[in-house]
C-alpha cells in the first residue's frame, strides 16, 4: 500500500468526509502527517452511526486505518473513542494489539468532543492555530464511515452509493440504516417505521448544528441523522426565529454576563473569539470595535452559547453566522496566529459540557434511546442525486435522460482541475432527469 493507491482509490470512489462538510478525501490524503486520528466521538447527541459501525466493522476499519498510517508515512494511528461507547470500545480493544501502529485514546463524554479542533487537542495536546488546518500540528482526522468507505474502495473498488443514517425522535422504530444516496428524507423516515405524529418537523444532522428541513430534501453522502420532532419542540421553534428578532432580543435583555464567552469551546482553546463582545456591539449599535465583528470568523457554530450558556435564551451563534458568511464572501480571513498549550484557558477542563446535561437542556431525554443498526434494505422508487454533496465544485453530469445505469456506475465527474468529488448511481434504474444540480433515477426491478 502506498499513498498513490490510497489517493486514487478515494478519488475514483467519490469518498468525502462522511461526518462533516464533505471535504474530498483524496485531497486530504495528499498531505504528510505524524498522527492519523479516527474520530469515533460523534460530536452531537442522539447520533449513533460511528459507534455502531466501529462495533460491527472493527476489523475492516482498523485494517484500512493501519494501511493509511503506512501509506501516509505517519508515526501512529489513534482511535479516539468515548468511554461510554462500550460495544465499540470492547470490539477495538479485542483486536488492536495486532496492529503495532494503532492505539486507543479514551475521550470524556462531553460536547463537542467530536469537533475536529477539540478532538485534536484531546488526542495530541496540540492546538490547531486559529484560521489554520490540522496538518499544521501534524494531524489528520477522518471519521469512522469515511475509513470504512476507504476499506470498501481498496478491497472491492466499491464507490460511495449509500450512507448510514440514524433515524430517531418521534418515529416508530428508532434505528440506523444504510440509505441509498438521493433517497427522499420522508422515504428514509418511512424505512425507520415512519413518524408517530402527524404534526412533525425534521432536523437533518445533530440537534445542535443540524438543519431544519423544509421540503423534499434527500439523503447525501454527509447525512448522518434524521431527527423527527414535534413541530412545537423548542429546537424547531428556535430555528424559525428571524435574525431581526434575535437582534431585538439582544438589545432588550443581554446582560453582558460573558457566559457565552466563558463556555465557548474555541475561546477555551485560546482562540481569539469572545461572543459577549460581539453581543455588546449588536445590543448597543456600536461599530467602532472592528475585531468584535471579525472574530466571528473563529466561531465553529457549535451552539454552546445559545443552548447552554445564555440564561436569557439569546443566540450569539445565530447572530454571528450571517456576519461570518458576509466576511468570508468578501475574502476576509480569520485572524491567524500560533497557539500553544500555554494559551489554553486554565479553567477549560472544569467548563466542559457533559453530554447528559446537554441532552436534558435540549429537551431530548425521551429520544435518547437505543437505535440499533438495521441492515434492512431501504428501497426508494426514485432517487434524486445532488451533484454538490461536497466542498468544491459540483460534479458535471456524464449521463443523459433515458440511459440505463447500475449501482456504482459513474454519473457525475469532477470538473477538470477543480476541487470536487465523483458521483455514482446509488440504484439500478433509468435516468429520468438530468440538470445542473441533480440526476434523477427511476429504480427498476423488484423494488420499483
Amino acid at each position: 500500500m502506498n499513498r498513490t493507491t490510497l489517493v486514487e482509490t478515494a478519488f475514483e470512489c467519490g469518498i468525502v468526509g462522511a461526518g462533516g462538510a464533505g471535504f474530498p478525501t483524496h485531497v486530504k490524503l495528499n498531505n504528510k502527517v505524524k498522527t492519523v486520528i479516527l474520530n469515533c466521538a460523534e460530536c452531537e447527541p442522539l447520533l449513533r452511526v460511528d459507534r455502531q459501525l466501529m462495533a460491527v466493522y472493527t476489523f475492516e476499519i482498523l485494517e484500512a486505518l493501519s494501511h493509511m498510517v503506512v501509506a501516509l508515512e505517519a508515526e501512529e494511528g489513534i482511535i479516539a473513542i468515548k468511554s461510554t461507547y462500550k460495544d465499540a470500545l470492547d470490539a477495538v480493544t479485542a483486536i488492536i494489539s495486532t496492529y503495532d501502529s494503532l492505539k486507543i485514546k479514551i475521550l470524556p463524554h462531553i460536547y463537542p468532543a467530536g469537533d475536529e479542533v477539540n478532538l485534536i487537542y484531546e488526542v495530541t495536546n496540540k492546538i490547531v492555530p486559529q484560521g489554520g488546518l490540522p496538518i499544521q500540528v501534524g494531524a489528520m482526522v477522518l471519521n469512522v464511515e469515511t475509513v470504512l468507505n476507504l476499506y470498501h474502495g481498496l478491497n472491492y473498488h466499491q464507490p460511495v452509493t449509500h450512507t448510514y443514517v440514524t433515524v430517531v425522535g418521534e418515529v416508530e422504530k428508532p434505528c440506523t440504516l444504510p440509505i441509498p444516496i438521493g433517497t427522499t428524507v420522508e422515504k428514509a423516515i418511512a424505512c425507520g417505521g415512519g413518524a408517530k405524529t402527524e404534526d412533525y418537523s425534521i432536523l437533518m444532522g445533530g440537534p445542535m448544528t443540524g438543519t431544519l428541513l423544509h421540503g423534499q430534501e434527500v439523503v447525501t453522502k454527509t447525512t448522518k441523522a434524521l431527527i423527527v420532532l414535534p413541530s412545537n419542540h423548542k429546537l424547531v421553534l428556535s430555528r424559525k426565529i428571524r435574525p431581526s428578532f434575535h437582534i431585538k432580543r439582544a438589545m432588550s435583555v443581554c446582560s453582558q454576563c460573558r457566559m457565552c464567552t466563558d463556555l465557548c469551546p474555541r475561546y477555551l482553546l485560546g482562540h481569539s473569539i469572545e461572543p459577549h463582545r460581539f453581543m455588546n456591539q449588536i445590543a448597543h449599535g456600536i461599530t467602532k470595535d472592528a475585531k468584535a465583528f471579525t472574530m466571528t470568523l473563529a466561531c465553529c457554530g457549535c451552539g454552546v452559547c445559545e443552548k447552554i450558556a445564555c440564561h436569557q435564551g439569546l443566540s450569539p451563534q445565530k447572530l454571528m453566522e450571517p456576519f461570518k458568511k458576509k466576511l468570508s464572501q468578501q475574502g476576509i480571513k480569520p485572524h491567524t496566529s500560533d497557539y500553544h498549550e500555554e494559551k489554553l484557558h486554565f479553567m477549560r477542563n472544569s467548563r466542559l459540557i457533559p453530554q447528559e446535561r446537554l441532552i436534558e437542556a435540549l429537551g431530548l431525554k425521551k429520544y435518547d434511546v437505543h437505535a440499533p443498526l438495521d441492515f434492512q434494505q431501504c428501497n426508494p422508487d426514485v432517487v434524486r442525486i445532488p451533484l454538490q454533496q461536497h466542498i468544491g465544485q459540483p460534479a458535471i453530469p456524464i449521463v443523459q435522460r433515458g440511459m440505463q445505469v447500475k449501482t456504482g456506475e459513474l454519473i457525475g465527474d469532477i470538473p477538470e482541475g477543480k476541487l470536487g468529488a465523483k458521483i455514482h448511481a446509488s440504484v439500478d434504474g433509468e435516468i429520468i432527469d438530468v440538470n445542473s444540480s441533480t440526476i434523477n433515477i427511476r429504480v427498476r426491478g423488484d423494488h420499483a
